[in-house]
C-alpha cells in the first residue's frame, strides 16, 4: 500500500466522486479507477458503495480513512520535522486547567521545552472543568487538565501520574481542627463551600452518605482562592483539594484529609484527531517522558 494511493483514496472520499477526484488530482478518470480496484484488491474487500450520484465508504472504507489520515499525518510531520531546523520551531500554547498541583508536572515540561526551543511561548488559563472542556471544544486551547471525575469519552488523553486529595480548608481555630482527618458525620451539620466541579458527583455524594440538598451548603465556588477567604471570614468549611493554599506559618487556615480517604486523578486531554503544530507535539512528547 503506497502512500500516492492513500491519497488518491481520501480525495475521493472527500469528493465523493472518481471523476472529480481525478480533476482535484491532475489524472485520468481510468487510471483513479484502476488504483482504486487495485487498493481494494490489496485489502481484500470492498472499500466503496457505489451510488448513481455518489461514492460511500463501506465498513472498512470507514476503518482505512482514519488510518490513512493516520498515516498521512505523520508522514507529513516527520518530513518538516526532519526539514526544518531546530531554531525555527515556534508557536504559542495554550493549556487550560482548574486548579491542582499537577501544574508542577506541567510547569516542569514547559521550562524543558523552552529550554530547547526558546521561541515557543505558553499561555495557562486557570477555570472549572465546564470552561476548560468549553474552550477545549471550541479550539481556543490545545490543552485541558481535567480532576475526575470527568467525562473524556470525546477526547485523547494522558493520565497523570499524580493524585489530588480531597479534605476540608477550615480555620485554625474551628472545633475540627484538632482532628487529623475529617468523617462524613463531622460535615453534616456545618455549613459547607462546596466546589461546583464536585457538586452531584457520585464520588464526592457517595463519601457523605448524603445528596447535596441534604447537606447545609452556603457557597459554592470554582476557583479555591476566593473560597479562601469565606472560609478565613468563618463562612463556612471548604470541602476541596490539597496543596492549593498555604496553610504553613502565619496562616490562619488549615487543612485536614478527609476520612474514607478520596483522591481524584489528573488527566491531560486534547480533542480528538487533533491536527497540532509542531511545538504542542513536542511539548506532549516532553511531557510524556514523564509518565
Amino acid at each position: 500500500m503506497e502512500l500516492r494511493e492513500l491519497r488518491y483514496f481520501m480525495a475521493v472520499v472527500k469528493e465523493e466522486s472518481i471523476s472529480k477526484a481525478a480533476e482535484v488530482l491532475f489524472v485520468t478518470q481510468p487510471n483513479l479507477s484502476r488504483q482504486m480496484q487495485n487498493l481494494e484488491k490489496e485489502v481484500g474487500q470492498p472499500l466503496f458503495i457505489r451510488g448513481s450520484r455518489k461514492i460511500t465508504l463501506t465498513d472498512a472504507g470507514r476503518l482505512l480513512y482514519k488510518r490513512a489520515e493516520e498515516i498521512l499525518e505523520l508522514y507529513n510531520k516527520t518530513e518538516n520535522e526532519l526539514n526544518s531546523p531546530v531554531k525555527d520551531i515556534s508557536g504559542e500554547i495554550y493549556i487550560g486547567g482548574g486548579e491542582s498541583y499537577a501544574m508542577e508536572l506541567i510547569a516542569k515540561a514547559i521550562y524543558d521545552v523552552q529550554k530547547d526551543y526558546p521561541n515557543v511561548k505558553f499561555h495557562i488559563y486557570s477555570g472549572d472543568m465546564v470552561a476548560i472542556s468549553e474552550k477545549l471544544d471550541k479550539g481556543l486551547i490545545d490543552f485541558g487538565i481535567f480532576i475526575e471525575p470527568a467525562n473524556l469519552d470525546k477526547y485523547d488523553y494522558l493520565r497523570l501520574p499524580l493524585t489530588d486529595i480531597w479534605g476540608v480548608l477550615m480555620r485554625k481555630d474551628s472545633p475540627l481542627a484538632d482532628k487529623e482527618s475529617i468523617t462524613p458525620k463531622d460535615l453534616w451539620d456545618k455549613p459547607l463551600i462546596r466546589s461546583r466541579h464536585s457538586l452531584g458527583k457520585s464520588m464526592i455524594s457517595d463519601w457523605f452518605g448524603k445528596s447535596a440538598e441534604e447537606l447545609n451548603i452556603v457557597a459554592t465556588y470554582n476557583l479555591l482562592y476566593n473560597a479562601s477567604i469565606l472560609v478565613e471570614e468563618g463562612v463556612g468549611y471548604a470541602v476541596s483539594l490539597d496543596k492549593l493554599i498555604n496553610t504553613s506559618g502565619n496562616s490562619n487556615l488549615c487543612f485536614r484529609p478527609l476520612y474514607p480517604r478520596l483522591e481524584s486523578h489528573l488527566d491531560i486531554a486534547w480533542k480528538k484527531y487533533q491536527v497540532f503544530p509542531k511545538c504542542a507535539e513536542i511539548f506532549l512528547e516532553y511531557l510524556k517522558k514523564y509518565l
